[in-house]
């Protein structure tokens, strides 16, 4: 049984008019101590997917159909009485701007105190001495218990987030684009240290971020997400060396490459839909360069290519012969085949990334392209040893 197990997931924006379908059917499960990274552009819904899989959504935003297993547990049909029970303690989540999330008018040690509070009862001793376990966990001395957030750098700011949310050792931790306010050297040292931490202590990460480079190195698996679906899902390694989605593959084409010839950047043309009126086929088909008559009109399912699974047409089985096109295997075990009539999407496999845990390598940190990222000939000898303990506090 997976640790977290997403099956159908829908969730609505109330508008004055028809509810915008925000999260659509999406599936996906997170086994024990694995990595899953949730990319794509603004507004595909991966945040939303995220405070839905927590149960932080507020109005107009709700759930409207699916399950979010937890340990077997579903979150969705729980009450908040029991939810509580549950977060900080088995799940707990990292905000995205740790700046906005951290109360600014309350220490560090402060707010460490208040969130052991609302979960459990420790007396002032152990307090404490939680608080200073965790904060030299993330690499930042104890002394910063007594800061307040403004007084610490953008990346202290972010790893004493991830303390709080390490405070109990819970088995997931759910990180909203814990990097998007940070340089690359910044990025590069906290992803290291998340994946240092995952190793010690063992939990699973589903990570969101708008930089597919960036969790090249770090993640298991992938899920690609476009206009509220999830439009590719498999192995990283495979979704990056061999993606299977036009979008994808414009992902991939709008970074820099930092090996051979000097290339223009391709991009992709046009926004995203409207969710309020979106195309009545496939999603990406407006901006698809391979698109065909059929896509404007027909709805594509999740289809087995390989290990990984693509929301496209061209990636059909083949319905005159009844087989699986050129190229695509049946479904793996465990997840569902197109032809159920669900959504599904990868069932979370475990697969080990070439490198481990190692770093990027000097400039691979900066926005590695298809060419040096799909690759994984990034992972630098010397492994996590650069990694700066501490910060410089900021001043003034």
């Amino acid at each position: 049984m997976p640790l977290l197990d997403v099956h159908d997931l829908r969730v609505e924006y109330a508008t004055a008019d028809d509810p915008v379908v925000a999260v659509d059917d999406v599936s996906f499960s997170v086994g024990e101590g694995e990595f899953v990274g949730v990319v794509g552009e603004s507004g595909c819904g991966k945040s939303t997917m995220l405070f839905a899989l927590a149960r932080l959504l507020s109005p107009p935003a709700e759930i409207t159909r699916g399950s979010v297993d937890f340990r077997g547990q579903n979150l969705v049909a729980m009450t908040e009485k029991q939810l509580n029970v549950l977060r900080w303690r088995d799940f707990s989540v990292v905000m995205q701007s740790a700046m906005n999330a951290l109360n600014p008018v309350a220490s560090i040690g402060a707010q460490f105190a208040d969130a052991i509070a609302a979960h459990a009862k420790y007396s002032k001793a152990q307090v404490a001495e939680r608080s200073v376990e965790v904060l030299r966990l993330v690499g930042i001395d104890p002394i910063h218990l007594k800061s307040y957030p403004h007084q610490l750098s953008g990346g202290m700011r972010q790893r004493a987030m991830i303390a709080m949310a390490l405070l109990f050792t819970p088995d997931l931790v759910i990180m909203d684009e814990p990097t998007s306010a940070l340089d690359v050297v910044a990025q590069r040292a906290l992803m290291i240290q998340i994946r240092q931490l995952q190793a010690q202590l063992g939990f699973a990460v589903i990570f969101v971020t708008h930089d597919m480079s960036l969790v090249s190195h770090f993640s298991d698996q992938l899920l690609v997400m476009y206009a509220g679906q999830v439009v590719e899902a498999g192995p990283t390694r495979t979704v990056f060396d061999d993606p299977a989605h036009p979008y994808s593959r414009g992902l991939l084409d709008a970074f820099p490459s930092i090996r051979g010839p000097r290339v223009p950047l391709i991009g992709i043309p046009g926004s995203p839909p409207d969710l309020a009126r979106p195309p009545a086929g496939c999603r990406f088909e407006p901006r698809c360069p391979v698109a065909v008559a059929e896509c404007a009109t027909t709805r594509p399912v999740l289809y087995a290519v390989g290990p990984a699974h693509s929301r496209c047409l061209l990636n059909a089985p083949d319905p005159a012969s009844g087989t699986a096109s050129p190229g695509v295997d049946t479904a793996p075990s465990g997840v569902d085949t197109a032809s159920s009539g669900v959504d599904t999407a990868s069932s979370g496999v475990d697969t080990a990334l070439p490198g481990g845990d190692a770093a990027l390598a000097g400039g691979d940190a900066v926005l590695a392209g298809r060419d040096g990222a799909s690759r994984g000939d990034g992972a630098s000898p010397g492994g996590d040893a650069g990694l700066p303990v501490e910060e410089e506090t900021q001043h003034g």
